[in-house]
């Protein structure tokens, strides 16, 4: 249970950072406060998850789905680059969490 609280914490990670962008600097009310929703619920599941979790692995893991999640999300909806040297790093960074969990032993 500790894994998918960890899992659904890294993409409120997601939904925050690009509620950053679309806040505009926290000057529009609704992307404004749907961002601060999602940072709440996102530290609030990362805490949760942590009861269980060691704190180095379960911190890289959400770290590491907010980072690609909100790199996806960039190339996907909001226009940014892609490249073959993009996804790669992406992937590299998949692997580590991947990694990590394997390792964990949690």
């Amino acid at each position: 249970m500790s894994w998918l609280l960890l899992i659904v914490a890294g993409l409120f990670e997601v939904v925050w950072a690009v509620g950053l962008k679309y806040s505009a600097g926290f000057t529009r009310l609704w992307p404004s406060v749907g961002t601060g929703v999602a940072f709440v619920l996102s530290i609030g599941l990362l805490g949760w998850a942590l009861r269980e979790l060691p704190v180095g692995t379960a911190y890289a893991v959400w770290v590491g789905i907010g980072a690609v999640g909100t790199a996806l999300v960039g190339m996907t909806l909001l226009g940014e680059p892609v490249s073959l040297a993009r996804l790669g790093s992406l992937a590299l960074v998949v692997a580590g969490i991947v990694g990590l969990k394997l390792s964990s032993g949690a």
